[in-house]
């Protein structure tokens, strides 16, 4: 069984930053992509940013020169570095990955974290 926690979300004012973190456990034989989305109410959940094994990333253009993800592979963990937060930012932050999650028949799976809360307030 995969999980992926996620942790890292609270309260900011506007121009601050907090940093996300996603971890993931369980069995598996490798993870792929890893990345954060968002959903803010009475909105559709959104890619933030993604970042593969290989070094790759890509953001959305919201958040383009404001966050940076990054990825620890030996941990199994990916951050969202989020600077000079505006209030649009505010929603739910999901963690998600592609996993290989059984060798033998190639099986891979997207993973869903629970979900963490990030408000931008003034």
């Amino acid at each position: 069984q995969v999980q992926l926690v996620e942790s890292g979300g609270g309260l900011v004012q506007p121009g601050g930053s907090l940093r996300l973190s996603c971890a993931a456990s369980g069995s598996f034989a490798t993870i792929n992509r890893m990345g954060w989305y968002r959903q803010a109410p009475g909105k559709q959940r959104e890619l933030v940013a993604v970042a593969t094994s290989g070094g790759s990333t890509n953001y959305a253009d919201s958040v383009k020169g404001r966050f940076t993800i990054s990825r620890d592979n030996a941990k199994s963990t990916v951050y969202l570095q989020m600077n000079s937060l505006k209030p649009e930012d505010t929603a739910v932050y999901y963690c998600n990955a592609y996993i290989l999650t059984d060798v033998s028949s190639y099986k891979w799976d997207d993973y869903w974290g629970q979900g963490t809360q990030v408000t931008v307030y003034s």
